[in-house]
């Protein structure tokens, strides 16, 4: 059966490649971008892989939470429901690192774009809906005087912050809805993937970009995961694992939620 599937930062590299998948499964694809011209682009691409879905496209500068705000408005309106979320838009190194707000561009491209973006579209989504939320191996605990822009961090230890902070908060909704609401799983898709952020972030080609591919399209459609919420998949080991200590404790699991909940809701 054909879903609906939003793939944010799908214009290149693995968003991209799982759009093409995704289409080619018949399902309707819904792509995220901030440029037009790339957005385009991808639609043409997508479009031309053998499937029947249709596809659309829409505009967001993740760094801005009113463009966030506004996409999942557009969404709302134009569809009523939404078989999965994949929150695969990123960032870890570029020009302008600080947002029009102080904050840290890697925790509002990383973190709080998803959380405001799956907040938002909950209402589209039921039990049989899915929030695929793209995790990292490099996670590193959070300071949350970081995340509120108080305290500079490097590119890499922003970039992991963000990425422990998103599976933290994974598995904080997946408690709060139970049952009642969708599977939200935290996927790292693999280490090193031939991505344009790891080609310019450590300067090497890196892995097959289908690896991630392969394991996100499991992750939103299959079987293996619809019992899954609030866990966390480690696709270097192939299996679902533990994230960082940080993660699985509850004290500073609420702190952080406490403390994001609060910057979306500004």
């Amino acid at each position: 059966m054909s879903k609906t599937i939003l793939v944010t930062g799908s214009t290149d590299g693995i968003g991209l490649e799982l759009a093409k998948g995704l289409h080619a499964q018949g399902h309707t694809v819904l792509l995220h971008g901030r440029n037009a011209q790339k957005l385009a682009a991808a639609r043409k691409t997508v479009m031309a892989t053998t499937g029947g879905g249709d596809v659309d496209t829409y505009q967001a500068d993740f760094s801005r939470l009113g463009d966030v705000a506004k996409l999942a408005d557009e969404v709302t309106a134009k569809h009523s429901k939404l078989d999965a979320l994949i929150n695969n838009a990123g960032i870890l190194r570029t020009a302008n690192e600080v947002t029009e707000d102080g904050l840290d561009i890697r925790f509002v491209v990383n973190l709080l774009a998803p959380v405001l973006l799956t907040k938002r579209l909950l209402p589209l989504m039921d039990a049989s809906s899915r929030v695929v939320n793209l995790s990292s191996a490099a996670q590193a605990p959070v300071s949350l005087e970081a995340l509120a822009g108080k305290v500079r961090l490097s590119a890499m230890d922003a970039y992991a912050q963000s990425k422990l902070a998103l599976t933290m908060w994974s598995r904080h909704l997946a408690g709060q809805l139970g049952t009642n609401g969708p599977v939200i799983v935290a996927v790292n898709p693999g280490s090193l993937l031939a991505s344009k952020m790891v080609k310019e972030g450590f300067g090497v080609a890196g892995n097959d970009l289908s690896i991630g591919v392969d394991i996100l399209l499991r992750a939103a459609l299959s079987d293996a995961f619809a019992s899954a919420s609030g866990k966390y998949f480690d696709n270097d080991s192939g299996r679902f694992s533990n994230p960082h200590p940080d993660g699985l404790d509850e004290r500073k699991n609420e702190e952080l939620v406490k403390a994001v909940e609060g910057m979306i809701a500004g």
